[in-house]
């Protein structure tokens, strides 16, 4: 049976959602009770071409029904009413450094930004591009604030929350998301790093914020910071120079990831080496092996002593394969209401083959799992998923196209 919930408890016991999640309204998404039904087919709609490296697509939670996209090389565009409109909504491209892996990679909206709108952008800077924002580093990660309607001009109303040294020009993770928590925190994807086989030895070292999930607090601030660091967050206790801003660890390179609404199950993608493609359920103080781990599989040629028990395990890895997994592209957990059958099924894809598959997962096991668009045959290099407000699902083609995720009888 398929039920519509505005915000609800958690279905595993463990941990409460908040009632309200403010940032998006309140808005009804489904849950199943009773047996799950088959994973069902599905189909693409493109609703906008003409975009330029989009990466990210969200909303606001602010009722305005608007999707924002996020462009590769330092641009937000709002797609609304059927088209992508032609004012900018955000232009920060003299200072992103934008060029493979770089560039400005996602946006959170405030969980109340429809009265503080406040939101936060994650981009890759250098300091040979114009108004350098990365201090005392040749190229950092910044995690900045801006607000509408405090200064002439949107762009100018930045606050640098966070920078982040990146050693290399890829790995940079990239995305940022409020959790569930009633006074939600800001969740950081960072990968390695960069380079090949973690050669800086960060995914399992507490000492620096890359390889990591991080989850800080920008509400408040702690003594020479700019945010402050939940007093809930792991203590990484015995360990000297630990950072507390660190979630969980030992991730290669987070490409999206996403809550449940339902029950708040933390899903990221993280992109494999040479061997796997693995998708994670990442909870508190979780260490997810990278680079002694990948996947499910100790890394080949790792001289590390590898014992697989030791790490937490991913809940699906694939093989890499040149014809299906590539690049994994985390996604999101359907729970909208115009496609039934597809209630509480996690959707990902691959970014290179534009695969898309979907998943059951019941809070330990993946109970089903179904090959829902296959390899190649869109042309589609698979960026991004994302949430309009009402859940419903679109998908992202690097190439320039945003799509909606429907029932094939919608198509």
């Amino acid at each position: 049976m398929l039920v519509f919930i505005a915000g609800c408890s958690s279905n595993n016991g463990e941990e409460t959602v908040s009632a309200t999640f403010e940032q998006l309204q309140g808005a009804a998404f489904c849950t199943v009770t009773g047996t799950p039904p088959p994973i069902p087919d599905i189909a693409i709609q493109s609703v906008a071409t003409g975009l330029s490296s989009p990466v990210h697509v969200t909303n606001a939670g602010d009722g305005s029904g608007r999707l924002f996209i996020v462009e590769q090389q330092g641009t937000i565009k709002v797609y609304q009413n059927g088209s992508v409109q032609t004012v900018l909504f955000l232009d920060i491209s003299d200072r992103v450094a934008f060029g493979g892996e770089q560039g400005l990679l996602s946006i959170a909206f405030h969980p109340k930004f429809a009265t503080n709108n406040k939101f936060y952008v994650n981009y890759v800077s250098e300091n040979d591009v114009a108004n350098p924002k990365c201090s005392g580093s040749n190229r950092c990660t910044i995690i900045s604030e801006f607000t509408l309607g405090t200064t002439n001009k949107l762009e100018d109303s930045e606050r640098i929350i966070l920078e982040i040294a990146q050693p290399a020009n890829n790995h940079n993770g990239g995305h940022i998301l409020f959790g569930f928590e009633p006074s939600p925190y800001l969740y950081i994807g960072m990968g390695d790093g960069g380079g090949a086989n973690d050669n800086f030895n960060n995914g399992q070292d507490l000492t620096t914020l890359l390889g990591a999930m991080l989850r800080i607090d920008i509400n408040n601030k702690d003594s020479g910071l700019e945010y402050a660091i939940p007093v809930d967050n792991p203590a990484w206790e015995g360990i000297t120079g630990a950072r507390r801003e660190i979630w969980a660890y030992g991730l290669r390179n987070p490409w999206r990831f996403t809550f449940d609404p339902a029950n708040g199950d933390l899903y990221a993608g993280d992109v494999g080496q040479n061997a796997r493609e693995e998708i994670d359920i990442v909870k508190k103080g979780g260490n997810y092996g990278w680079r002694v781990m990948e996947g499910d599989i100790c890394t080949p040629d790792v001289i590390d002593p590898c014992t697989p028990n030791d790490y937490d395990p991913p809940i699906i890895a694939h093989a890499y394969d040149s014809n299906s997994w590539k690049s994994i592209t985390g996604g999101v957990v359907y729970r909208g209401s115009s496609a039934n059958d597809l209630c509480g099924v996690y959707l990902y894809g691959d970014y290179v083959s534009g695969i898309v598959r979907g998943i059951r997962y019941d809070g330990s096991n993946v109970t089903a799992q179904k090959e829902l668009l296959s390899p190649y045959t869109a042309n589609i290099n698979i960026s991004s998923f994302g949430y309009n407000e009402n859940y419903e699902v679109y998908m992202l083609d690097y190439g320039g196209v945003l799509y909606r995720i429907i029932a094939p009888d919608n198509d």
